[in-house]
Protein backbone atom coordinates (compact mmCIF):
# COMPACT_ATOMS: atom_id res chain seq x y z
CA UNK A 1 0.00 0.00 0.00
CA UNK A 2 1.17 3.42 -0.92
CA UNK A 3 2.43 5.67 1.96
CA UNK A 4 0.44 9.31 2.18
CA UNK A 5 4.39 10.77 1.96
CA UNK A 6 4.90 9.29 -0.96
CA UNK A 7 1.85 10.07 -2.69
CA UNK A 8 2.31 12.87 -5.35
CA UNK A 9 -0.44 16.21 -5.36
CA UNK A 10 -2.06 17.10 -8.20
CA UNK A 11 -4.05 20.01 -8.92
CA UNK A 12 -6.17 20.37 -12.10
CA UNK A 13 -7.05 24.05 -13.39
CA UNK A 14 -9.11 23.89 -16.72
CA UNK A 15 -12.18 25.58 -17.48
CA UNK A 16 -14.09 23.12 -19.51
CA UNK A 17 -16.09 21.04 -16.34
CA UNK A 18 -15.73 17.82 -18.16
CA UNK A 19 -12.08 17.84 -19.47
CA UNK A 20 -11.23 18.49 -15.74
CA UNK A 21 -13.20 15.43 -14.39
CA UNK A 22 -12.01 13.21 -17.10
CA UNK A 23 -8.76 14.03 -16.36
CA UNK A 24 -9.40 13.37 -12.71
CA UNK A 25 -11.06 10.22 -13.38
CA UNK A 26 -8.21 8.61 -14.67
CA UNK A 27 -5.64 9.99 -12.46
CA UNK A 28 -7.71 8.72 -9.55
CA UNK A 29 -6.96 5.35 -10.91
CA UNK A 30 -3.26 5.38 -9.76
CA UNK A 31 -2.51 4.79 -6.12
CA UNK A 32 0.42 7.06 -6.20
CA UNK A 33 -1.23 10.00 -6.98
CA UNK A 34 -3.80 12.45 -5.04
CA UNK A 35 -5.81 15.10 -6.53
CA UNK A 36 -6.33 17.47 -4.37
CA UNK A 37 -8.86 20.02 -6.25
CA UNK A 38 -9.69 20.87 -9.68
CA UNK A 39 -10.33 24.63 -10.98
CA UNK A 40 -11.60 26.65 -13.36
CA UNK A 41 -9.48 29.43 -14.23
CA UNK A 42 -5.95 30.86 -12.99
CA UNK A 43 -7.03 33.14 -10.66
CA UNK A 44 -8.57 30.62 -8.60
CA UNK A 45 -5.59 28.51 -9.07
CA UNK A 46 -3.40 31.70 -7.84
CA UNK A 47 -5.66 32.06 -4.68
CA UNK A 48 -6.08 28.76 -3.98
CA UNK A 49 -2.28 27.30 -4.48
CA UNK A 50 -0.83 27.38 -0.95
CA UNK A 51 -4.07 25.82 0.73
CA UNK A 52 -4.11 22.85 -1.95
CA UNK A 53 -0.23 23.08 -1.86
CA UNK A 54 0.21 20.21 -5.06
CA UNK A 55 3.09 18.94 -6.16
CA UNK A 56 2.47 19.19 -9.86
CA UNK A 57 -0.44 21.25 -11.72
CA UNK A 58 -1.93 20.60 -14.72
CA UNK A 59 -2.71 24.28 -16.19
CA UNK A 60 -4.63 25.28 -19.21
CA UNK A 61 -3.27 27.50 -21.34
CA UNK A 62 -6.29 29.59 -22.42
CA UNK A 63 -8.79 30.37 -19.68
CA UNK A 64 -11.09 33.00 -18.66
CA UNK A 65 -9.83 36.02 -16.10
CA UNK A 66 -6.17 34.67 -15.68
CA UNK A 67 -4.67 32.68 -18.37
CA UNK A 68 -2.51 29.86 -18.02
CA UNK A 69 1.30 31.62 -18.99
CA UNK A 70 0.67 34.61 -16.37
CA UNK A 71 -0.78 32.04 -13.73
CA UNK A 72 1.91 30.29 -14.11
CA UNK A 73 4.58 33.12 -13.68
CA UNK A 74 2.45 34.08 -10.30
CA UNK A 75 2.28 30.69 -8.98
CA UNK A 76 6.10 30.12 -9.37
CA UNK A 77 6.40 33.57 -7.57
CA UNK A 78 4.40 32.13 -4.62
CA UNK A 79 5.35 28.70 -4.85
CA UNK A 80 8.87 28.21 -6.79
CA UNK A 81 9.00 24.12 -5.77
CA UNK A 82 5.68 23.74 -7.65
CA UNK A 83 5.68 21.68 -11.20
CA UNK A 84 3.74 23.63 -13.79
CA UNK A 85 2.55 21.00 -16.73
CA UNK A 86 0.65 22.53 -19.34
CA UNK A 87 -2.37 20.98 -20.64
CA UNK A 88 -3.21 22.16 -24.49
CA UNK A 89 -5.03 21.50 -27.64
CA UNK A 90 -2.27 23.83 -28.97
CA UNK A 91 0.58 22.21 -30.64
CA UNK A 92 2.39 25.37 -32.52
CA UNK A 93 6.25 26.13 -31.29
CA UNK A 94 5.46 29.45 -29.79
CA UNK A 95 2.82 28.15 -27.34
CA UNK A 96 5.05 25.79 -26.47
CA UNK A 97 7.93 27.98 -26.20
CA UNK A 98 6.36 30.36 -24.24
CA UNK A 99 4.91 28.29 -21.67
CA UNK A 100 8.28 27.15 -21.28
CA UNK A 101 9.62 30.54 -21.25
CA UNK A 102 6.78 31.82 -18.21
CA UNK A 103 8.47 28.72 -16.11
CA UNK A 104 6.05 25.98 -16.99
CA UNK A 105 8.36 22.05 -16.57
CA UNK A 106 6.57 20.23 -19.15
CA UNK A 107 3.60 20.38 -22.09
CA UNK A 108 1.38 17.86 -22.92
CA UNK A 109 -1.09 18.01 -25.64
CA UNK A 110 -4.85 16.85 -24.67
CA UNK A 111 -5.19 14.11 -27.26
CA UNK A 112 -2.32 11.95 -26.08
CA UNK A 113 -3.15 8.60 -24.53
CA UNK A 114 -4.17 8.73 -21.10
CA UNK A 115 -1.09 6.86 -19.95
CA UNK A 116 1.42 9.30 -21.21
CA UNK A 117 -0.45 12.05 -18.53
CA UNK A 118 1.16 10.13 -16.04
CA UNK A 119 4.85 9.67 -17.34
CA UNK A 120 4.49 13.48 -18.31
CA UNK A 121 3.81 13.79 -14.04
CA UNK A 122 6.88 11.31 -13.00
CA UNK A 123 9.01 12.96 -15.13
CA UNK A 124 8.12 16.43 -14.12
CA UNK A 125 8.42 15.09 -10.16
CA UNK A 126 11.80 13.31 -10.74
CA UNK A 127 12.92 17.52 -12.07
CA UNK A 128 13.02 16.68 -15.32
CA UNK A 129 11.17 18.49 -18.56
CA UNK A 130 8.91 16.47 -20.35
CA UNK A 131 7.60 17.61 -23.97
CA UNK A 132 4.86 14.99 -25.24
CA UNK A 133 6.05 13.64 -28.77
CA UNK A 134 3.33 15.98 -31.14
CA UNK A 135 4.92 19.06 -28.42
CA UNK A 136 8.55 18.02 -28.77
CA UNK A 137 8.75 17.38 -32.86
CA UNK A 138 6.98 20.80 -33.15
CA UNK A 139 9.36 22.82 -31.13
CA UNK A 140 12.57 20.62 -31.93
CA UNK A 141 15.63 21.43 -29.89
CA UNK A 142 15.75 24.28 -26.76
CA UNK A 143 19.13 25.39 -27.15
CA UNK A 144 22.11 24.75 -29.56
CA UNK A 145 24.04 22.91 -26.67
CA UNK A 146 21.03 21.12 -25.35
CA UNK A 147 20.72 22.51 -21.73
CA UNK A 148 17.63 23.49 -20.51
CA UNK A 149 16.63 26.58 -21.06
CA UNK A 150 16.38 29.44 -17.95
CA UNK A 151 13.29 31.27 -17.60
CA UNK A 152 12.76 35.04 -17.77
CA UNK A 153 12.48 35.08 -14.03
CA UNK A 154 15.43 32.82 -13.62
CA UNK A 155 17.62 34.53 -15.66
CA UNK A 156 17.04 38.08 -13.76
CA UNK A 157 17.83 36.35 -10.57
CA UNK A 158 21.00 35.08 -12.32
CA UNK A 159 21.74 38.95 -13.07
CA UNK A 160 21.65 39.90 -10.03
CA UNK A 161 23.19 36.66 -8.24
CA UNK A 162 26.27 37.26 -10.85
CA UNK A 163 27.01 41.14 -9.53
CA UNK A 164 27.68 39.63 -5.96
CA UNK A 165 24.71 39.90 -4.65
CA UNK A 166 23.37 38.33 -1.82
CA UNK A 167 20.33 36.11 -1.50
CA UNK A 168 18.76 38.76 1.30
CA UNK A 169 19.96 41.57 -1.24
CA UNK A 170 18.27 39.67 -4.56
CA UNK A 171 14.98 38.98 -2.64
CA UNK A 172 14.86 43.03 -1.90
CA UNK A 173 15.51 44.10 -5.46
CA UNK A 174 13.13 41.82 -7.01
CA UNK A 175 10.37 41.77 -4.07
CA UNK A 176 10.31 38.07 -3.91
CA UNK A 177 11.12 36.24 -0.58
CA UNK A 178 14.59 34.62 0.48
CA UNK A 179 13.29 31.23 0.19
CA UNK A 180 12.23 31.90 -3.80
CA UNK A 181 15.77 33.47 -4.66
CA UNK A 182 17.27 30.14 -3.49
CA UNK A 183 14.78 27.86 -5.14
CA UNK A 184 16.00 30.14 -8.17
CA UNK A 185 19.58 29.85 -7.53
CA UNK A 186 19.39 25.92 -7.33
CA UNK A 187 17.27 25.45 -10.49
CA UNK A 188 19.89 28.03 -12.49
CA UNK A 189 22.73 25.66 -10.96
CA UNK A 190 20.83 23.04 -11.97
CA UNK A 191 20.41 23.86 -15.75
CA UNK A 192 23.97 25.02 -16.05
CA UNK A 193 25.81 22.53 -15.03
CA UNK A 194 27.09 25.22 -12.18
CA UNK A 195 28.23 24.22 -8.82
CA UNK A 196 29.57 27.78 -7.41
CA UNK A 197 28.47 31.03 -7.30
CA UNK A 198 31.84 32.45 -8.66
CA UNK A 199 31.07 29.75 -11.58
CA UNK A 200 27.34 31.85 -12.02
CA UNK A 201 29.57 35.05 -12.50
CA UNK A 202 32.27 33.59 -14.78
CA UNK A 203 29.38 31.83 -16.66
CA UNK A 204 27.04 35.58 -16.98
CA UNK A 205 30.39 37.40 -18.00
CA UNK A 206 31.30 34.65 -20.85
CA UNK A 207 27.35 34.69 -22.18
CA UNK A 208 27.38 38.75 -22.04
CA UNK A 209 24.57 38.85 -19.15
CA UNK A 210 26.29 41.38 -17.25
CA UNK A 211 26.68 43.58 -20.45
CA UNK A 212 25.59 47.11 -19.87
CA UNK A 213 25.32 46.67 -15.83
CA UNK A 214 29.28 48.26 -15.17
CA UNK A 215 29.68 45.03 -13.70
CA UNK A 216 31.66 43.22 -16.68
Amino acid sequence: MTEPSSLTRILIVDDHPMVAAGIRAILETYDDIQVVGTLSNGREAIDQVEALDPDVILLDLNMPQVNGLAATEMILERRPDTRILILSMHDSPEYISTALSHGAMGYVLKDVPTEEVKIAIDTVMAGNRYLCVGASGSLGPASADGREPLTSREQTVLLELAQGKSNKEVSQALEISVRTVETHRKNIKRKLGISSTAGLTRYAIEHGVLQGTGRV
